[in-house]
């Protein structure tokens, strides 16, 4: 098993090596446990950005004994003088993404049967047709901020329409992994995949458990999307659950580190731990929260609904914040 995924390590970073990229911290990423693990994470990193936006959470499941596999999406990371008029060689077809992440699917399958894929944004839109497409191999989809339509109508029109080169703003201060810019078609590609997503979930009738997580600090992307997703897979797989961040902690789209701007990502990671080690269904988990909310303790509320040893450490964090 260690000899096949060690080929496919140092097969993955000879080609990166020759592209070239960025830096030496712009390529894929790989965390893989010594004594081997039946867990494994696949995490996709936002559009425009690198790994390298996953390495805070990727060394948190790392540490929970879990391999942890993050590649770099095509297009992506490769050094270059980008501008309008020389633009980053982004894909302008879905089809690319998703032969992509089957591919990298089926390297973490052969590490593991208990297989997590995730993502920010982009990265995540991705993972979330994954999770709708081969639901029988995930165990779990952790769904941060996915781009299923922005937060402006306009804006996904403008999107639709217009060819033109794109330069991204970031907060004064904030970390920025990756691309300054990119032409609009190759952000068009996830705005249409993500309707594709959002049509197939009304008309699908399984998928693996997914946890969406939202913010409404979010300026990029429409959480009344992400719940447009949430609320018909829920009837086909109870064990989905969704999250939003409240306006005041000012979670930002980039919500995967601190330097990007989010400083709750200690929050962030117990709550995809949480879900990823507890197996309760949303049914379940608003149970625990009603109960609290009468008073009671999280260990009160756990032993009378009869839940020890189905819930994750990291559950109580989680609980303690939604009943605030």
């Amino acid at each position: 098993m260690f000899e096949s995924i060690s080929t496919i390590v140092n097969q993955t970073r000879e080609r990166e090596a020759a592209l070239p990229l960025m830096s030496d911290a712009a390529g894929s990423r790989f965390l893989l446990q010594s004594k081997g693990s039946d867990k494994v994470c696949l995490f996709f990193h936002g559009f425009t950005a690198t790994p390298e936006q996953f390495m805070t959470i990727g060394e948190a499941f790392f540490a929970a004994g879990y391999h942890v596999l993050m590649p770099l999406l095509p297009g992506h990371g490769i050094a270059g003088n980008w501008d309008r008029d020389n633009p980053p060689p982004l894909p302008q077809e879905q089809q690319v993404y998703h032969d992509f992440g089957l591919y990298w699917l089926e390297v973490a399958q052969s590490l593991g049967k208990k297989v997590i894929v995730g993502g920010l944004s982009g990265g995540s839109t991705l993972a979330a047709w994954l999770a709708l497409n081969y639901p029988y191999r995930i165990y779990r989809a952790l769904l941060f901020a996915p781009y299923l339509a922005g937060s402006n109508t306009l804006v996904d029109l403008f999107v639709k329409i217009f060819d033109i080169y794109f330069a991204w703003r970031s907060e004064p201060g904030a970390v920025s992994f990756g691309y300054g810019g990119f032409l609009m078609p190759a952000l068009r590609v996830f705005l249409d995949m993500g309707a594709d997503i959002l049509a197939q979930a009304q008309q699908a009738s399984i998928a693996a458990p997914m946890l969406i997580v939202s913010s409404d600090r979010d300026r990029a992307v429409d959480d009344e999307e992400h719940k447009q997703l949430f609320d018909p897979v829920i009837k086909y797989q109870p064990r989905c659950w969704y999250y939003c961040f409240d306006k005041v902690l000012n979670v930002p789209h980039n919500m995967m580190t601190e330097g990007e701007g989010n400083q709750y990502v200690n929050l962030l990671i117990a709550i995809a731990k949480a879900y990823s080690e507890s197996d309760i269904t949303w049914t379940e988990l608003e149970a625990i929260r009603d109960i609290m909310r009468q008073g009671t303790s999280y260990e009160r509320a756990i032993e009378q609904l009869h839940l020890e040893g189905r819930v994750s450490p990291d559950l109580s964090t989680m609980m303690i914040v939604i009943d605030r």
